[in-house]
């Protein structure tokens, strides 16, 4: 039998594991202040709480992100920070861009 030979994980796995290793019981345990490790989080989020191209209110968004954690404003920040949603300069809504 030929020998198998074990590739090393995609980055899109690794990333999952990282993320993965920052929540406990589903919620998020600390938002990580490691840039790189922020941005994974972030995009994690994004990907999974929010449709692109749909419109939220603030306390949609707010709701969403407290399902995961109690700092919604905090993450709501970094998420447009990292340009993931986009508002209006009034605020009166959010989009998910990417």
């Amino acid at each position: 039998m030929p020998e198998q030979q074990t590739l090393p994980p995609q980055p899109s796995v690794r990333r999952t594991g990282q993320v993965t290793a920052l929540f406990s019981r589903g919620r998020l345990v600390t938002i990580p202040r490691r840039q790189a490790r922020l941005e994974q989080l972030l995009t994690h989020l994004a990907e999974t709480l929010f449709e692109r191209g749909r419109s939220y209110t603030e306390r949609e968004v707010n709701e969403a992100l407290l399902t995961v954690h109690e700092d919604c404003s905090a993450l709501r920040r970094h998420l447009v920070v990292a340009g993931l949603l986009v508002r209006p300069r009034d605020g009166s809504s959010y989009r998910r861009v990417r």
